[in-house]
Order: C-alpha cells, then sequence, then structure tokens
C-alpha cells in the first residue's frame, strides 16, 4: 500500500440505491472508518432514481449495515459519526442537469477542507451504463481536475465479448489515464487471494519446485450450490463462461502461474499477469469439444428443499442455451509451464460452495517401501483453500502410528482461523481502500481484460453457435455434467473437492 491512511476523499456512488451499496461497498466503507482508515475529512454521496431525503437514503443504508457489515449492527455513536458525511441526489444519469448538480454539490462538500479531495465516481450500476455515465463525467466536466485526484471504478462484467471491452476501453481512456481507471474484481480482495502472492514469493523453499519438472497438474474450482435466483435476466446473458471464468477463474490461474515479479508496484505485477494471459495455447476450432465442457442445470434437491431446473427459473428462456457449468483444459506454453494441464471448472447448483486450488505435484521417481506399506498412499498436493474456509494445507506421506511400516496421508495446514482469531476484512475493504490510496495491484489493467476475452472467444462463439442438445445434463447437488469428468480422467486424473470435514459449520 502506497500510505498508511489515505488523504481527503468524496465518494459519488452512481446507483447508490442498489443491492451492491446497500449489501457491500458501504458495509465496507463502514468498516474502514471504524478501523480508523478512512481520512478525517471525507465524504459520500449518493445518486439513484428514486427519490430519498439524506434522512431516508442514510436510515436505508443502515439496515444493510445491520444485515451484513462483519462487524455487527451499527453503534448508536458510531453511525452517527460516519453517516453525517453521506448526501443522497435524486439523479436521471442522461440529464446534463444532474451531473451538474452533482459538480456543485462535490464543490459545497469540500468547503472548507484543508487539502483537494480525491473525488472517486463509483459505477454500481449494470454495466449498459458504464458508457454513459462515462461520457456525460466527460461532457460536464466533472473529471477535468488533476488526473491525481480523479478516480473511475467499473465493476464487473468489463465488456460482454472482446470487442465490447475493447470498445469500453477506448470510450474510458479517452476520458481518463489507465492509472484512473480502476476495473474491480472483488475475488482479488479476499484475503486468502492475496495470500497466494505471499505464499509463492516469500517464500524461497517454494521457487525450486514451482514449475514443470514438480508439478504434475493444477485444478480451480469455483463452485457454487446456489441457482440463479433473482437474476435470470441477467443471467441469460452471460452464463458462466462470462460471469466466472473470464473473470474471477482466470484471475486465479494468473496468480498461481505468473512469474516472480521484480518488485510489488501495481504494473509490475500486473505485467507478469498478462505475459500468463499471452501465453495461453489458443483454442482452435476442432480442439474446443475434446478441452471445453458445458453444461446446465436441472431439477433436484439441495439440503433437503426441491429446486428448480435452470430453465424454469424465473425470466429465463425454457429453451435457453446458457451454460450454467463449465470445465476447461488449459495449457501455458512457456519454459515454467509447458505440458502442464491446467483444469479450471465452475458452475451453479453444484453439492457444495467452494473456491479451491489444488496443485498437484509429480510422482517421487522410486518408492522404495513394499506394497502393503502404500496402501493409501497419494502423491503430494497443496490445496488452497479461498472458501468456505480459508486456508493453505499441503498433503504429505507420513507413517501411520504402530509397529507396522503403514504410510497415510497428512495435511500440514495454515488456517486463517486457527492462526489469527479474528476477522479478517472483507474483500470490498481491502478495494476500496486501495483505490483510494491510489493502488492499484489488485485491479485488472485494460490488456489483462482484453487478453482473457481474447483467449475465450473461440469457446464462447462455438457455443452460442451451436447449440446443446442435451440440456440440462446435470441435475443439481451434484458435481456438473458427466463429460467434465471425462475431460479430466481422459489424462488420468479427477477432480478435487475440499472433504466436507474441513467445511466450517
Amino acid at each position: 500500500m502506497l500510505d498508511l491512511k489515505p488523504q481527503p476523499v468524496i465518494f459519488v456512488i452512481f446507483g447508490a440505491t442498489g443491492d451492491l451499496n446497500w449489501r457491500k461497498i458501504n458495509p465496507a466503507l463502514y468498516n474502514l472508518f471504524l478501523d480508523n482508515w478512512l481520512p478525517e475529512q471525507f465524504a459520500i454521496l449518493g445518486t439513484g432514481r428514486s427519490k430519498y431525503s439524506d434522512t431516508d437514503f442514510r436510515n436505508k443504508l443502515l439496515d444493510g449495515i445491520n444485515k451484513f457489515s462483519r462487524k455487527g449492527a451499527a453503534d448508536n455513536g458510531d453511525w452517527e459519526k460516519f453517516s453525517k458525511n453521506i448526501t443522497y441526489q435524486a439523479a436521471d444519469i442522461n440529464d446534463d442537469k444532474a451531473y451538474q448538480e452533482i459538480g456543485e454539490k462535490i464543490a459545497e462538500l469540500k468547503k472548507g477542507w484543508n487539502k483537494e479531495p480525491t473525488v472517486i465516481f463509483y459505477m454500481a450500476v449494470a454495466s449498459d451504463f458504464f458508457p454513459v455515465i462515462a461520457k456525460n463525467i466527460k461532457k460536464n466536466k466533472l473529471a477535468s481536475g488533476h488526473p491525481d485526484k480523479t478516480r473511475i471504478v467499473v465493476e464487473k462484467p468489463f465488456g460482454n465479448d472482446l470487442e465490447s471491452a475493447r470498445s469500453l476501453n477506448k470510450l474510458l481512456c479517452d476520458i481518463f489515464d489507465e492509472n484512473q481507471i480502476y476495473r474491480i474484481d472483488h475475488y482479488l480482495g479476499k484475503e486468502a487471494v492475496q495470500n497466494i502472492m505471499a505464499f509463492r514469493f516469500a517464500n524461497s523453499i517454494l521457487e525450486p519446485i514451482w514449475n514443470r519438472n514438480y508439478i504434475q497438474h493444477v485444478q480451480i474450482s469455483v463452485s457454487e450450490q446456489i441457482g440463479v435466483g433473482s437474476r435470470g435476466q441477467f443471467y441469460e446473458g452471460a452464463g458462466v463462461l462470462r460471469d466466472m471464468i473470464q473473470n474471477h477463474v482466470l484471475q486465479l490461474l494468473c496468480l498461481v502461474a505468473m512469474e516472480n515479479p521484480i518488485s510489488f508496484q501495481a504494473d509490475e505485477v500486473r505485467n507478469r499477469k498478462v505475459d500468463v494471459l499471452r501465453s495461453m495455447r489458443p483454442f482452435q476450432p476442432e480442439e474446443i469439444k475434446r478441452n471445453a465442457v458445458r453444461g446446465q442445470y436441472g431439477e433436484g434437491w439441495i439440503e433437503g428443499v426441491k429446486v428448480p431446473g435452470y430453465r424454469e427459473e424465473a425470466d429465463v428462456d425454457p429453451k435457453s442455451n446458457t451454460e450454467t457449468f463449465a470445465a476447461i483444459k488449459f495449457f501455458v506454453d512457456n519454459w515454467r509451464w509447458h505440458g502442464v494441464p491446467f483444469y479450471v471448472r465452475s458452475g451453479k447448483r453444484l453439492h457444495q460452495s467452494a473456491s479451491i486450488i489444488s496443485i498437484q505435484f509429480r510422482d517421487v521417481p522410486h518408492l522404495v517401501f513394499p506394497d502393503e506399506a502404500i496402501d493409501n498412499w497419494r502423491q503430494n498436493r497443496l490445496i488452497i483453500s479461498i472458501q468456505p474456509e480459508m486456508s493453505i494445507r499441503l498433503q504429505v506421506q507420513a507413517k501411520k502410528p504402530g509397529l507396522e511400516m503403514i504410510l497415510n496421508t497428512v495435511d500440514m495446514v495454515f488456517d486463517y482461523d486457527n492462526n489469527y482469531g479474528k476477522e479478517t476484512p472483507e474483500a470490498y475493504e481491502t478495494l476500496l481502500l486501495d483505490t483510494m490510496q491510489g493502488d492499484q495491484t489488485l485491479f485488472m489493467r485494460g490488456d489483462q481484460v482484453e487478453a482473457a476475452w481474447e483467449l475465450l472467444m473461440p469457446v464462447l462463439h462455438s457455443w452460442q453457435t451451436k447449440s446443446s442438445l442435451d440440456f440440462p445434463n446435470y441435475s443439481a447437488d451434484s458435481w456438473g455434467p458427466e463429460l467434465a469428468e471425462a475431460l479430466i480422467a481422459r489424462d488420468g486424473f479427477h477432480w478435487f473437492s475440499l472433504p466436507k470435514s474441513t467445511k466450517k459449520g
């Protein structure tokens, strides 16, 4: 981080009456305030189509804090100190007058402040509105101040395909410098995800074995028990390939596969991530069916409750071709990873909600133990669990206590709860603080977004132009379609999942 505490700041939140601000952004800002990370001089200006008084808007946000803050219900005194910095302004994002009023409000808020504040425009709105807001910010000269004092935060999805991502990048870069644009992916703010870099680059014992000579394959699984719920309309235009693989999953892959950065400077770290994406083997049309599997969930039972299939969800086409599951085999064609397969999968209505990276090491070159000693022998595996627990476990072989030489697998575990025993910051707290401090390390750069889209466009095009004839092809509470198991089984492997005994209760 660039500084211990940010300079004066004004947050202008477009879509402030929506779910994202209510559940995530505002509770994160409140937690930063409680932990003394916000500057003495700060202001939060919420805008939206609905008409609210400042008092009504604050009460709505208080309800969100009481429900979603990791610190529990707000203390009356703390809330009073925090909420006096919150104001609301009804605004039509298509109306010039609204932006002029926002400009006037910013000028009013900073009166009497001893330093010029950083103004952060946060687009907590549907992605269709990103270009509209950006153009009007430019037109009404809200971004005409010093570049170091103006920033814009863009939520995902960043584009719907390569062409739209390039178009949005061009638009934003015509208005802002690249170092003013914060493309947010909340996964990168998770504590366990950040710890991947610390684990890799702060421990000398790992670097010599972090390559194709010792690692046999890598798996990344991001599974969800939930279905699409009320997001059917959005999901029909997205699918899991756009919603999860293109951003969250590929970001995790980059952290595992990237080369050592020479420093922790934002662009140096992001350069190494882009190198990974550019090294990944492009998909040829004839290879897609063999290396990429899609699925769509049918009805089933989740924890004793019957749930509908995807095509029976609200706002979903009864003949939908949208995938709710994807499993893909990637290769990173460079010296470090040549020939090592990276298997990724993500889906909804799966057996459990979990985000896990499994790194399987090669066999020992020669087994010296008799057959009866190695009935339970397993290859060494490093498991990084992001959720439901946050842990890093190294599975190794050890002798089972007793008079006989019997080997079994034991875990060497680093567990956040046991080691630190306190609540870790939410991902949005980390990312909002970094935005205020001007640290872009955990944010995606424009070329990185485009490289990820470019890699997946052949798969996306193939799935869009060819309807699946077997949807739905997996039931709720399963691990996805049978072809996903075949994808990895052809190479002699199987998908790894964290045993339920290690889950939080």
